[in-house]
């Protein structure tokens, strides 16, 4: 017997479940473009603005779970290959979280917020350096609710001199509450969100440079899906001050719908509208429109997946209008996605483009744009993709964004990107 006991528990000891769980992943990103006419374009000649590299982003993930205990940190290089200063290294994210068994957890550091469609929150991963924020996020999650509370305090160092001013510092707000509920229907394939964002800006005018503007966001966000059909809305409006001084009043809509008769084939059809400025000026080359605005009224997407939603070449959203304001706009779009085989897919989308508000002596249409693109997963951990979009623009998109209605607006691009998981282990 006093043999055996010893035996016993020992083998007791060997079945336990391991308690911790440690991996470590890579992503290599590479993607070459070539842009003619892509962008907006300042120069008083648009014949020589061709531009053509390569990027490439390199992240070094580590993962670490106990219990009710999870943390994590990714490194991120970004540069463009022959960048002088080779590129940007810093800590994209660095976050623990400690979750009980109720559903309540508590989640603080660097992290990627990604809500909804990221529409108004998400990482823009399109974007080398994509988005991470220094957040305390409290929240719940369990029998269909999801509720975040989220909390940001940014400042320019820990001096002891100057207050609290935070100016020209790595985000793009000094403190940041948003509050998150998201709700799924047990039985229908329909999930509701609701998101309140309040934001304080520092940065006034000449007279008082580091004057407090605080903003708000409110909105909703609703999905569908039942495999064959499929639909998203969302309705947000803006308030508060930006950092003019001026009055914030400006709205945003869209409606998604798609459709997949089989697993091969994938339908789909949308439309954006976000609200304008009124008395958009619209100068001449080499002429400045002055107008004076008592309030703003164009809509601006706050920390969202830009690229995702407003077309490929990043006209919208991603590169500014003139002057600082915004006429709006008007999306409305149709695709189709082919799927041969599993691992590829290809998709072709339309685009046409307005202005949301009327331009004194300009039409509200800005454009075409035709889209093409494929993905291939050559491995699991291995992906390729490639892509090409021309658009035909207006008399108004030259006005708009200096770019000549007579040079072709071409864009291609290859990504390659390896994300392999290069150690696990658990004891």
């Amino acid at each position: 017997m006093l043999v055996l006991f010893p035996c016993v528990a020992h083998g007791q000891e060997a079945t336990e479940e391991p308690k911790n769980e440690f991996t470590l992943d890579v992503e290599l990103l590479t993607r070459g473009e070539i842009r003619s006419g892509g962008l907006a374009n300042e120069e008083d000649d648009p014949d020589d603005n061709i531009a053509k590299f390569i990027v490439e982003r390199t992240r070094l993930g580590m993962d670490y779970e106990r219990d009710f205990l999870k943390a994590h940190v990714t490194a991120q290089h970004a540069a463009v290959w022959g960048e002088a200063g080779k590129g940007s290294i810093n800590l994209y994210e660095a976050w623990a979280q400690l979750t009980a068994k109720n559903g309540l957890f508590a989640k603080i550091g660097r992290q990627v917020l990604s809500y909804d469609d990221e529409r108004i929150i998400g990482s823009d991963d399109w974007t080398v350096a994509a988005l991470s924020h220094d957040v305390l996020k409290l929240g719940y999650e369990g029998h269909g609710h999801k509720v975040h509370a989220i909390f940001g305090y940014n400042q320019n160092s820990e001096s002891v001199d100057g207050g609290t001013v935070y100016l020209d510092g790595d985000k793009p707000y000094k403190t940041m509450q948003t509050l998150w509920y998201h709700y799924d229907f047990q039985k229908i394939p329909l999930g509701a969100s609701l998101l309140f964002m309040n934001l304080c800006i520092q940065g006034g005018k000449e007279d008082n440079p580091t004057a407090e503007f605080y903003q708000q966001v409110l909105g909703g966000y609703a999905s569908y899906d039942d495999g064959r059909w499929g639909a998203e809305a969302s309705y947000y409006r803006q308030m508060g001050k930006a950092e003019q001084g001026l009055k914030l009043r400006t709205w945003m809509m869209s409606f998604k719908g798609t459709y997949s008769p089989c697993e091969k084939w994938r339908f789909t059809a949308g439309y954006d509208v976000l609200s304008g400025d009124d008395n958009f000026p619209v100068p001449g080359r080499g002429q400045m429109g002055l107008v004076q605005h008592k309030e703003i009224n164009g809509f601006t997407p706050a920390y969202g997946s830009h690229h995702k939603f407003y077309g490929a070449m990043d006209f919208f959203y991603v590169t500014t209008y003139l002057n600082s304001f915004t006429p709006g706009l008007q999306n409305l779009y149709a695709g189709v996605r082919f799927s041969p085989i599993k691992k590829l897919k290809l998709d072709a989308t339309y685009h046409y483009y307005a202005t949301e508000t009327k331009l004194t002596d300009l039409d509200k249409s800005l454009g075409h744009e035709i889209e093409l693109a494929a993905s291939f997963d050559i491995t699991k951990d291995v992906k390729v993709a490639l892509g090409y979009t021309f658009m035909n623009g207006t008399k108004t998109m030259e006005a708009l964004k200096r770019v000549d209605e007579d040079h072709k607006l071409h864009w291609a691009w290859l990504n390659f990107v390896v994300n392999p998981k290069i150690l696990s282990t658990r004891w």
